[in-house]
């Protein structure tokens, strides 16, 4: 899949991103919502998974791990530095069409920085691609990030109810949110963290 501009600059910032997202750990990124992952064994399905941190984490802790990325940069540099158990797929939001062909659903599905980069449409589309994914009783965590948009990005405001308001829609219920500061130190940017599961 070619890129489009729902992850237009992050090729040229690979780099650079690969340093940042690899300086902090899954359990730093995750620790306001991680009592509500199921527990492994499972499948796990990691969205807009960067270079793999987050996938690596749940295929140690013994989930069986999809993890999609759409840059190639990023997921050439994943696929070469974490477990090759890791399934990698170049696919992305909405539609997640190579992902559907696999044919499996999935006990936690992971979004992380990802939903700002859909418009309202998409995300309307995107929560139903995961209300199909998702197993009854499995859960999707999702970080929504709130804040400028960075030159070349593109992005766009999000608003937890909203996502709540969608899920609920889409036959799934918000379990979790919590709120937190930016964990690089950046002060004009935050986080709601989601959790959702699927009826």
């Amino acid at each position: 899949m070619t890129q489009d501009a729902s992850n237009s600059g992050y090729g040229a910032s690979a780099e650079a991103l690969i340093a940042q997202y690899e300086s902090i750990t899954f359990e730093q990124v995750h620790r306001p919502v991680l009592r509500y992952f199921p527990a492994a064994p499972g499948r796990a399905l990691d969205i807009g998974a960067g270079t793999g941190r987050d996938a690596a984490a749940l295929a140690r802790q013994g989930y069986s791990v999809t993890a999609v990325e759409p840059t190639t940069e990023l997921r050439a540099w994943g696929e070469a530095h974490h477990p090759a158990s890791i399934r990698w797929i170049d696919d992305m939001l909405p539609a997640l069409d190579n992902v559907h062909t696999l044919g499996e659903r999935f006990d936690l599905v992971l979004l992380t920085a990802v939903w700002m980069h859909l418009d309202t449409e998409q995300q309307r589309a995107a929560m139903q691609t995961l209300a199909e994914l998702v197993t009854p009783g499995g859960r999707i965590s999702m970080t929504l990030r709130h804040g400028p948009v960075p030159e070349g990005r593109r992005m766009f405001d999000v608003s937890a109810d909203d996502v709540t308001a969608l899920a609920r829609a889409a036959g799934m219920t918000e379990v979790h949110r919590a709120a937190r500061q930016d964990m690089l130190l950046r002060s004009d940017v935050n986080w709601t963290f989601l959790v959702l599961e699927r009826g």
